[in-house]
């Protein structure tokens, strides 16, 4: 999994250079509007060190604010997983907060937490965590009849296990959803950056974007997604991991 999202993004890059330079080449534009193979070349040589590490400190308080919002949400959907007043209301709340655009809110954290290390993580975990929530709520609210009510049945049923049974049966899903949401925390981390922090990819492309230097930003996009597929692609061969662990933990047999 990890090779393939690896390659999976570099095809995407290269057919994006690709079409840049057929928009350059065939409307004859300067390297000042596009820039040239050679150019981005020569930019990657100046600056790719540099961006390593920024990308790296975004990465840091991307997975920070990932599992922060993890936490939060699997400890909210557990808890609103029931058809009960408290778990419709959970559910209510959470529909309808996230139907509203959270970065919209990043200047105001802004102004009051100020530049820098708890702005960004808390615009990272606000961005990631509701659609986290809302997918965490569905599947521990989706009982799996066929399997639960074996233990209800004997009345060995107990609300961990309810948890574990479901979370193992959507196992696939959950892995999917955490993997997409760093992509989501990673974003809200780039944004964050990019409008008043100082430090972090985000603060390098803004000083790119102001000196209209799109091969820099070109690498600092190509930076960005090499980083975020590799650790997409860890995610996913844990999950995968966890799946094979939990499948026969005890001589092969299941919970």
């Amino acid at each position: 999994m990890l090779f393939r999202r690896i390659y999976q993004f570099l095809i995407v890059y290269v057919l994006a250079l690709a079409g840049l330079m057929a928009i350059k080449y065939t409307v004859g534009l300067s390297d000042y509007v596009i820039p040239g193979l050679e150019l981005i070349r020569e930019t990657a040589g100046r600056v790719a060190s540099g961006y390593f590490f920024d990308v790296m400190n975004t990465l840091s308080v991307t997975v920070l604010g990932q599992l922060i919002s993890i936490i939060m949400a699997f400890t909210v959907g557990i808890l609103g997983r029931k058809s009960s007043w408290v778990g419709s209301f959970i559910k209510v709340m959470a529909y309808n907060i996230q139907a509203y655009p959270i970065v919209a809110l990043a200047p105001i954290i802004f102004i009051l937490l100020g530049d820098g290390f708890l702005s960004r993580l808390l615009i990272a975990s606000m961005i990631c965590y509701f659609p986290l929530l809302l997918s965490v709520l569905g599947i521990m609210a989706a009982p799996i009849t066929d399997i639960e009510h074996f233990y209800i049945a004997t009345g060995r049923m107990r609300w961990q296990l309810e948890v574990k049974i479901r979370a193992f049966e959507n196992l696939s899903k959950l892995t999917t959803v955490i993997a997409g949401s760093a992509t989501l925390a990673m974003a809200g981390t780039i944004v964050a950056e990019f409008i008043a922090a100082d430090a972090g990819i985000g603060y390098s492309i803004r000083i790119a974007l102001y000196q209209s230097d799109l091969a820099g930003i070109l690498v600092a996009l190509f930076m960005i997604g090499i980083i975020i597929s590799i650790y997409q692609g860890m995610l996913e061969t844990l999950g995968e991991q966890m799946k094979t662990k939990w499948s026969a933990p005890k001589g092969g047999e299941l919970l």
